[in-house]
């Protein structure tokens, strides 16, 4: 596969933006609740089918379509410190406060401004043959699996990670924190990946472990073959923030 045969296929299948509009993040919230509530039971099933909590009205979301039908079929977060208040925790702050390393990061003491946590990564699991189900599932280390002898690539969620570098580069974040299972954090770094555990593991839906990854290295050192990828992706999240003229004073979700 050549260097650009990623960003092709992907610009043919999907569209990926910043979901900066009520009904973009409405799909956020539904396709969460698919997958966070309905299929892996993490969350209680709520009556309007619309997963969210308080962290919500602090993040950048990023919403993942279907080309050719519009179909919104993955989306991810990027928490932000809370305008009114930045040393107010983020989720990963509190979770993991017992097993971070702060000898290697420590969150507390790091601008403010420099740092987010990415998380709410969700993806439908749909099929491009007519007729077939739309299923829901979450990123797992079977995403990097092997299957007939052939590796297999994880184009979705990687993108979703690549759009949350994205949003990090455009808002000038370069302390991108993360919740992740140990061996998946292998195969990102992998493809690239900058990524870096700075703790101890926790029991959070699962072994987790609290990781790091910073936004600038990854696009200088992510493989040649994502590269062109990231390209894309890194224009759609700057054209939607430049259309929509998006400022962090305004960044309160509209209501769904």
């Amino acid at each position: 596969m050549s260097n650009t045969d990623l960003a092709k296929n992907f610009r043919q299948l999907f569209e990926i933006s910043p979901a900066l509009d009520a009904a973009s993040i409405e799909a956020v919230y539904r396709i969460r609740h698919e997958v966070y509530c309905r299929d892996l039971g993490w969350e209680p099933v709520r009556e309007d089918g619309l997963e969210s909590d308080a962290y919500d009205e602090q993040s950048v979301h990023c919403l993942l379509r279907k080309r050719d039908t519009g179909e919104s079929v993955g989306c991810t977060r990027v928490i932000l410190p809370h305008p009114d208040d930045p040393y107010r925790p983020l989720p990963f702050e509190l979770s993991c406060s017992k097993v971070l390393d702060r000898t290697i990061a420590d969150p507390a003491t790091m601008d403010r401004r420099s740092i987010a946590e990415v998380s709410r990564l969700a993806v439908l699991n749909f099929r491009q043959r007519k007729g077939e189900n739309i299923t829901a599932l979450s990123v797992s280390d079977g995403d990097f699996s092997r299957r007939d002898g052939v590796a297999r690539f994880p184009f979705i969620p990687v993108s979703l990670y690549l759009s949350a570098i994205a949003i990090g580069q455009y808002l000038d974040i370069e302390n991108l924190f993360v919740l992740t299972e140990p061996r998946l954090a292998k195969h990102f770094e992998r493809i690239g990946f900058d990524i870096r555990p700075v703790g101890g593991s926790i029991e959070h839906r699962g072994t987790r472990i609290p990781s790091l990854l910073s936004s600038g290295n990854i696009v200088r050192d992510l493989r040649p073959a994502i590269k062109p990828l990231y390209a894309v992706i890194e224009e759609s999240v700057r054209e939607a923030f430049r259309k929509n003229n998006f400022e962090l004073g305004n960044l309160s979700a509209p209501s769904a």
